[in-house]
C-alpha cells in the first residue's frame, strides 16, 4: 500500500510540475488536473505491480530526502564534471592515436547490489569507459579505453563516484 501511495504522489506532482501554466486554477484547468489525478493512479498500480510482483523490497531508506539532495549534488556536479572531462580526453585520444585499450577489474566495495549498480552505470555513462561485467562479489570489469596498468586505482576508472554513492544508496 506505500509503494502505491508514493508512486501516486510523485507523479501526480510531477505531472503538476510538467503542465505548470496551463490553466485558471493556480496554474492548471480542472481537466488538467483530472487527467493527471487518473495519470498517476495508472503509474501507481504500474509501478505497484511491477516492485510487489518481483519480490523487490522497496525500503523507506530511499524516500530519505537528504539522500535526494546527495543524489542531485551528484548528478549536478561530480558525474557532469567527470563526464566532461572524459569526453575531452576521449577526443584527445583519438585525434592523438594514443589509446591503450583492455579490461580492468575495480572493486568499488558497495554493501548493496543498488550502490554497485549506480557505480556500474556511473562509470558506463562516463565516455571512455564500459562497464562488461559485475560479478557475485561485487567486482565490476571495466573496459577502459587507456589502461595504464591492470590492476589501477579505484579513483583512476571512476573518480569519486563510489564515496558519492554510497552517501545516496546505503
Amino acid at each position: 500500500m506505500a509503494v502505491l501511495a508514493v508512486a501516486f504522489v510523485f507523479s501526480f506532482l510531477f505531472y503538476l510540475v510538467l503542465t505548470a501554466g496551463s490553466g485558471k486554477v493556480l496554474f492548471w484547468s480542472i481537466e488538467e488536473i483530472g487527467f493527471g489525478l487518473v495519470f498517476a493512479a495508472f503509474t501507481a498500480v504500474l509501478a505497484k505491480k511491477f516492485f510487489c510482483s518481483t519480490g523487490t523490497k522497496l525500503g523507506f531508506r530511499s524516500l530519505n530526502p537528504k539522500r535526494w539532495v546527495f543524489f542531485l549534488i551528484y548528478a549536478i556536479g561530480p558525474l557532469f564534471f567527470e563526464m566532461a572531462k572524459a569526453n575531452i580526453e576521449v577526443a584527445y585520444r583519438m585525434i592523438t592515436k594514443k589509446i591503450k585499450p583492455g579490461i580492468v577489474k575495480i572493486s568499488p566495495g558497495m554493501k548493496s547490489d543498488f550502490g554497485t549498480m549506480m557505480v556500474a552505470n556511473g562509470i558506463t555513462l562516463t565516455p571512455g569507459t564500459l562497464s562488461v561485467d559485475v560479478d557475485e562479489k561485487g567486482n565490476i570489469y571495466v573496459h577502459w579505453i587507456f589502461v595504464e596498468s591492470k590492476n589501477p586505482k579505484l579513483e583512476d576508472v571512476c573518480s569519486s563516484f563510489p564515496k558519492w554513492i554510497r552517501r545516496i544508496a546505503e
